[in-house]
C-alpha cells in the first residue's frame, strides 16, 4: 500500500491498519438475544428510526445512537478518546475528508477482512476511493455523497433568452449575457467561506491536492488543475460578471429570493437549502449537470459521510455488519432517505429509494436521473491528514483574493494554500515529497 507516517510513529498506514485490527478483540456476531453484542454509534444525523429497525431485526446485536456535533468537534472528541485508550464508540459517522486524519491517528479499524468482497461494486469508484485511500485497506462504509450540480432560475433564463451552459466557457458567456440584460443580477458568486465547495470544483478539474507514495505525502494544490479553476473564477470576479460575496449570508439568501442570484453551483443536497432559504421560489429553479472543462464528463463531490469502525471496538465484525446493512440494505436506506434526507452513496439503493423529485423541484421529474449521472461522473480525489489546515488556509487566503477582485490574487491564494499545507505536514512530523 502507498502510505504515510509520522516520524517516530508506526511505519506506514498499512502497518498501522494491521496493528489496529489485531488489537481489536473481536467477538464477531456471536451475540444472542439473551446476551447481545452492544455497539455504540456516534453520529450527528437523525438515525434513531433506522437503528430501531436494526435492533428489532437483530436482537443479537444491539446498537445505541449517541448524538454528537458534526465536523471537527466530533473528530476531536474521538481522537481524545483514542489517545486516552478508553471512551471511544464502536462506530462513528465520518466525513470523507476526515478519514485520512483518523487513519493517520490510528483511530479506525481496517475492515477489508470483514466486508463482503463484492461490496465495492455498490459504490462509484470516486466514492469507494474516499474510504480506501487508494489501498487494499477499507476504513469505512460510504453512507451519503454530494455530487455537484448547477442550479438556475428557469424563469429568468427564459426571460432573457439564456441557454443552460454545458461547459465553463459557456458558463462565462452566460454570466456576461445575464449581466448585460440585468445589471443587478449575477449567475453566481465566488464564495470564500466553504473550502469544500472549491475542492469539489478542483476535483472536477482532475486536481490531486494530496497523494500517498510509499512512506510520504505529496501535496499538489498549487498545480495546473487548481490554478486553472482559480484563474477562471478570479477572471470572472475581476471582470465583474460574477459576484464575490460568500454563500449562506442574509445578503445571499435575499439574492436567491429576488432573483439577483440566478444560479448556484451546489450539490445534490441543495434543494434542502433552497427550500429553506427561498421557499417562495419553488418551481422556478431547475437542476443541470455541472459545466465541464470539455471532453468526457467529470464531476466533483461536495460533502458526504461514511460509517467507520473505531480501532477501540471489540466487535469489529458485528460493527461492520451493521455499517454495511445501514448503508446498502434497501429498507434501511429508504428510512435514511425519509428521516435523514441523505443522497445515498450506494447506487442501487439510491435508485430504489429516490423515485420522486424533491418537492421543491416538482417541476423537474427527472431530477434524480440528473443526480445519478452527476454521481456516476465523480472522479477520485485524495484528501490528506491535515485537511483542516488546508481548508482554513482557503478561507483566509481566498477571502483576501475575493476582496482584491483580481485573477492574480486568486492564483496567489493557491500558492499560499500549498505552502501552508506543506509546512504544517512537515512540522507535524510527516514526510513530504517535494
Amino acid at each position: 500500500m502507498r502510505a504515510a507516517f509520522r516520524s517516530g510513529a508506526v511505519a506506514t498506514l498499512a502497518t498501522a491498519a494491521l496493528i489496529i485490527t489485531g488489537c481489536s478483540a473481536d467477538t464477531g456476531s456471536a451475540g444472542t438475544a439473551e446476551d447481545p453484542i452492544e455497539l455504540t454509534y456516534w453520529t450527528w444525523a437523525d438515525l434513531d428510526e433506522v437503528v430501531d429497525l436494526w435492533n428489532e431485526e437483530h436482537p443479537e446485536i444491539q446498537v445505541t445512537v449517541n448524538k454528537q456535533d458534526g465536523g471537527d468537534p466530533a473528530i476531536t472528541k474521538l481522537l481524545t478518546a483514542i489517545k486516552a485508550g478508553s471512551g471511544a464508540p464502536d462506530l462513528i459517522q465520518a466525513e470523507y475528508q476526515k478519514i485520512p486524519t483518523l487513519v493517520a491517528s490510528e483511530a479506525l479499524a481496517d475492515l477489508s477482512g470483514t466486508i463482503d468482497g463484492e461490496l465495492a461494486g455498490e459504490f462509484t469508484e470516486g466514492v469507494w476511493d474516499s474510504v480506501t485511500l487508494g489501498s487494499d485497506a477499507v476504513y469505512a462504509i460510504p453512507q451519503d455523497t454530494g455530487p455537484m450540480m448547477f442550479y438556475y432560475r428557469a424563469d429568468i433564463f427564459e426571460q432573457h433568452g439564456l441557454t443552460v451552459p454545458t461547459t465553463w466557457d459557456e458558463y462565462a458567456e452566460t454570466a456576461r449575457a445575464l449581466r448585460a440584460a440585468d445589471p443587478n443580477a449575477y449567475l453566481g458568486t465566488f464564495s470564500a467561506n466553504d473550502a469544500g465547495w472549491f475542492a469539489g470544483l478542483a476535483q472536477q478539474a482532475a486536481a490531486e491536492w494530496w497523494s500517498i507514495d510509499s512512506d510520504s505525502w505529496g501535496v499538489g494544490i498549487d498545480e495546473a488543475p487548481t490554478r486553472q479553476v482559480a484563474e477562471f473564477w478570479g477572471g470572472l470576479v475581476e471582470e465583474g460578471v460574477i459576484d464575490n460575496k460568500p454563500m449562506y449570508t442574509p445578503e445571499w439568501n435575499a439574492a436567491l429570493n429576488d432573483g439577483t442570484q440566478a444560479g448556484w453551483l451546489g450539490a445534490v443536497w441543495s434543494p434542502g437549502v433552497l427550500s429553506g432559504n427561498a421557499a417562495d421560489t419553488a418551481g422556478l429553479w431547475k437542476a443541470a449537470p455541472l459545466p465541464t472543462w470539455g471532453g468526457e464528463p467529470t464531476n466533483g463531490n461536495w460533502g458526504g459521510s461514511s460509517t467507520a469502525v473505531t480501532s477501540q471496538s471489540k466487535h469489529v465484525e458485528a460493527a461492520t455488519e451493521f455499517a454495511t446493512w445501514l448503508n446498502t440494505d434497501p429498507e434501511a436506506v429508504q428510512v435514511l432517505v425519509d428521516t435523514a434526507s441523505i443522497y445515498p452513496a450506494s447506487t442501487d439503493a439510491a435508485a430504489s429509494a429516490l423515485t420522486e423529485a424533491p418537492e421543491f423541484f416538482s417541476n423537474q421529474p427527472d431530477f434524480y436521473d440528473i443526480a445519478a449521472d452527476a454521481a456516476a461522473s465523480v472522479v477520485p480525489f485524495q484528501y490528506g491528514p491535515n485537511v483542516n489546515v488546508a481548508f482554513s488556509a482557503y478561507n483566509d487566503e481566498f477571502a483576501k483574493a475575493a476582496e482584491a477582485k483580481t485573477a492574480d490574487a486568486f492564483t496567489a491564494s493557491v500558492a499560499a494554500m500549498q505552502k501552508i499545507t506543506v509546512d504544517d505536514l512537515e512540522s507535524s512530523g510527516f514526510t513530504v515529497t517535494k
